[in-house]
């Protein structure tokens, strides 16, 4: 049986029970597609040296106190597959673009963002493209933010690219909390944002923000009767986090196995996002 992949990335693109994304890793750009005989990686451009990885989430890890329905919704998952982000540049992209708007505007927006201003390749589901580089970003227009929408993300995203040319060789090396804690050093960039971003470089969800809507959302989906706290998400996260205590891959198969189910519930579901 082949796993689930985790698709919650606006690079994704889903057609027909399969997807394909691209991806940059350090030493070259490559084409990831996925369907019903799992997963497949090509090099487009560059070198094979550094290769993509995809990390698997068990929900036997969950944390023993979750309610059962939820529980159950999760373990119909079973084990999931995710790529972890292989260029930081991206990830602190792909939040910052998040900010503010709803998760199908945000994908919209990702993939113009892309398709403009980044790098384009050809594979077997056709042509994708990769985020522009921090250097490329520094060098855009007020206007061409303007043109593909990122106008209200262009302060944030010129003051992130001004910090990662200055500081991603360390910043690659932190783990995740700690890598949370250097990108809040950036000019407009929240709690939220870095650590959305630091979850999805480093594949580590224990650190993702546990309140986000996109969570609350899916967890009421999958357990409707279950008595969830108040919309306003106050109480929410003291909740999710409180199920796991100290146990961080449990917290992390939480919250990713929930974005998980997210990411393949109906498109009648509302698409929910983060703030």
């Amino acid at each position: 049986m082949t796993s689930v992949l985790t698709t919650e990335h606006p690079a994704w693109h889903i057609h027909d029970g399969a997807c394909a994304r691209a991806a940059r890793t350090a030493s070259g750009i490559w084409a990831l597609s996925h369907d019903r005989d799992g997963a497949h990686v090509q090099c487009v451009h560059g070198s094979e040296d550094v290769k993509p990885e995809f990390i698997a989430t068990d929900p036997a890890c969950l944390p023993a106190a979750v309610p059962a329905a939820l529980r159950d919704g999760l373990n119909k998952l079973g084990v999931t597959q995710r790529l972890a982000n292989p260029w930081l540049w991206d990830a602190i992209t792909t939040a910052i673009l998040r900010q503010v708007v709803r998760a199908d505007q945000a994908r919209k927006l990702y993939r113009n963002w892309c398709s403009t201003y980044g790098t384009g390749v050809t594979g077997s589901f056709g042509t994708l493209a990769v985020a522009p580089t921090a250097g490329d970003v520094l060098a855009l227009t007020d206007q061409q933010f303007a043109d593909v929408g990122a106008k209200f993300h262009r302060t944030a995203l010129k003051a992130a690219a001004t910090s990662y040319e200055l500081h991603h060789t360390e910043w690659e090396e932190l783990d995740a909390p700690d890598l949370v804690v250097a990108l809040t050093s950036i000019p407009r960039i929240g709690p939220w944002t870095a650590a959305a971003a630091a979850a999805d470089f480093t594949g580590d969800f224990s650190i993702y923000p546990h309140d986000d809507l996109a969570v609350r959302t899916w967890a009421a989906k999958i357990a409707p009767a279950y008595p969830w706290p108040d919309k306003t998400g106050k109480a929410f996260g003291p909740m999710w986090t409180g199920w796991a205590g100290t146990d961080r891959t449990a917290l992390h198969t939480l919250t990713l196995s929930t974005l998980t189910w997210g990411s393949h519930a109906p498109a009648d579901l509302e698409d929910p996002c983060g703030t």
